[in-house]
């Protein structure tokens, strides 16, 4: 088949690349995503060797389930090895002996075909398009913020951040939430999150500084953290979103002084996110950029790490 591979350095086009694991089920892939892991793992983020991307829709050729075949799906994206102490609780996301898609140990969506496990696969309506379709894995990273906090009504939340999670996150929270403001650097992205009903300015302002109850951090940059610490309120909760290939020369003096709870949060479940999309609760068409062919993977690549760009695609 045709991937592209990270050998650690560089990505190359390969047209005889080995086809997925026979023991899974085999998705041609229809439509990949790339998001901002995809770009920190070619920045030396996870120490990765193989094919990256873990966005995709994909049609199902191959299954020892026999009503999968020919179905639109799109999956989870850890396997876990069904054998732990967390995989018996349901927490294959934490399994130590877990694959990740296009991240750790397992070939990802950069190719013509990828292999999962039947359990990690979610059938798509035909009521979602594919493009939608390819935002359910970072939506469903959004949904599980809500999955981990409380949140309560009354709430003065902030995001910051204005690239594509963070408008996705917007989406999701102004279901549970009305006093929202997210912080960006790109008026054209934050024109996006205001066009949500979400409030959205460039830059914080003294009168901002600890005046929020939850933060959220979706920057993809170190400078994300400070920024966060600015705007938290003593006792406040601080939602971690980016994976960033460094974190050097961060100062955590800020959370310990005003006593602030840091949540990591990763992946999420997918049933939500589907949910939305099938409903329109939540929309992402405002997201969508650009598809590039899998051969001009180098250009979407760069096109992707530009400032203003909104979601890049990948068609094998």
């Amino acid at each position: 088949m045709k991937a592209t591979v990270f050998d650690g350095k560089k990505m190359s086009l390969l047209e005889d690349f080995p086809d997925p694991n026979s023991d899974e089920v085999l998705v041609r892939i229809n439509l990949a995503g790339i998001c901002g892991t995809d770009l920190e793992i070619l920045d030396g983020y996870m120490d990765y060797h193989g094919i990256l991307g873990h966005e995709f829709v994909g049609t199902v050729i191959k299954s020892e389930n026999k009503d999968l075949i020919g179905k639109r799906v799109v999956g989870e994206i850890n396997v876990g090895c069904g054998n732990c102490t967390l995989c018996m609780k349901g927490m294959e996301r934490h399994c130590p002996n877990r694959t990740v898609l296009g991240i750790l140990k397992r070939n990802g969506a950069f190719a013509e075909f990828l292999s999962l496990p039947e359990k990690n696969l979610h059938i798509i309506p035909d009521s979602i398009t594919d493009e939608q379709a390819v935002f359910v894995e970072p939506l469903a990273a959004a949904f599980e913020i809500i999955e981990q906090v409380d949140l309560k009504s009354e709430w003065n939340i902030a995001i910051v951040g204005d690239g594509r999670l963070a408008c996705l996150i917007a989406n999701v929270l102004k279901l549970y939430c009305a006093n929202i403001m997210c912080f960006g650097r790109h008026e054209n992205k934050l024109g996006i999150i205001r066009k949500l009903g979400v409030d959205a300015k460039m830059g914080i302002n003294p009168d901002d500084e600890h005046r929020f109850d939850l933060v959220v951090e979706a920057t993809g940059h170190n400078s994300g953290f400070v920024d966060s610490m600015k705007l938290i309120k003593p006792r406040g909760i601080v939602i971690l979103k980016s994976t960033i290939a460094s974190r050097k020369n961060l100062d955590l003096t800020p959370t310990i002084v005003n006593e602030i709870t840091l949540v990591g949060s990763r992946c999420g479940t997918f049933r939500p996110a589907i949910d939305a999309l099938a409903s329109k609760k939540v929309s992402v068409d405002g997201l969508i950029d650009s598809i590039y062919p899998l051969e001009k993977f180098q250009d979407a690549i760069e096109y992707a790490k530009k400032p203003d760009t909104l979601k890049v695609f990948l068609k094998p």
